[in-house]
């Protein structure tokens, strides 16, 4: 599978699970080429995500539920994921 569509799996996740206001995929897999991590395949990514459902939940639980939308693709498609989590109101 290429990142390509590893970006299309991840947008559809989020978007299903945490209905954001804004939705930005990166991905960062050319930064790690030769990492250890990297030779499995699976990619690098950054995602920025505004959503009405981290609203009250602190940086640690927005993360948990970025990766509970991704669910088993942190371990079929992501070997790593910076996640940027704003409430619309932090976004401004």
């Amino acid at each position: 599978m290429s990142n390509a569509d590893r970006i299309d799996r991840i947008r559809v996740a989020l978007q299903q699970s945490l209905a954001p206001h804004h939705l930005d995929i990166q991905d960062d897999s050319h930064l790690h080429a030769g990492h250890a991590g990297a030779r499995d395949g699976r990619g690098h990514f950054t995602v920025s995500v505004v959503s009405e459902a981290f609203q009250g939940l602190s940086p640690i639980a927005r993360h948990r539920a970025v990766y509970t939308a991704l669910g088993g693709m942190m371990e079929t498609d992501i070997h790593a994921l910076s996640i940027h989590a704003r409430t619309p109101a932090e976004a401004g």
